[in-house]
């Protein structure tokens, strides 16, 4: 019979989950940002890498609340969105398309964060957490406010370029 496994255990697999998540997105947003041809594009990865960085920050202060060691377990489903971003880097390479391709890849990222980080806080409100409920908090709405940036470069500017 299986081990009984319960809400708390679901939270820190969930946590180890996004903290892998986010190491590998801190280390793919420099390459992202040295692809990207808009100026203001470059300049929103390697913001939002720094912001990620911070990210990471909390999520090993959620680890230390919890008394356990901050360590990911490799997510698949972060992986397979990257590899889709270098495949764009590769295949939109100097073509007018690249940034709108770089921003639906940004964006898949974000969509995964921000599903991620929604369940998390619920579950940490679920859990009577309130420490680790305002750190997911300040973090879900970061990814939000990079998704409405992303959108808004997608559609002032870089999906037309690339029609």
């Amino acid at each position: 019979m299986a081990e009984e496994k319960n809400l708390n255990d679901l939270f820190l697999e969930t946590l180890k989950d996004i903290y892998y998540a986010e190491k590998q997105i801190v280390k793919t947003l420099p390459k992202m940002a040295k692809a990207a041809q808009s100026p203001e594009l470059a300049a929103g990865f390697e913001q939002h890498r720094d912001e990620t960085e911070v990210q990471i920050e909390r999520l090993e202060q959620i680890f230390e609340q919890l008394g356990k060691p901050a360590r990911g377990k490799t997510c698949d489903a972060i992986l397979g969105i990257i590899e889709e971003g270098k495949s764009i880097m590769e295949d939109f390479k100097g073509t007018q398309a690249l940034d709108a391709g770089l921003i639906a890849a940004a964006q898949a990222v974000e969509h995964y964060e921000m599903a991620r980080y929604g369940t998390l806080r619920t579950w940490a409100q679920q859990l009577g957490m309130k420490d680790a409920v305002k750190l997911l908090e300040e973090t879900l709405g970061e990814e939000e406010a990079t998704d409405k940036k992303l959108t808004t470069m997608a559609t002032s500017e870089a999906n037309a370029k690339a029609a």
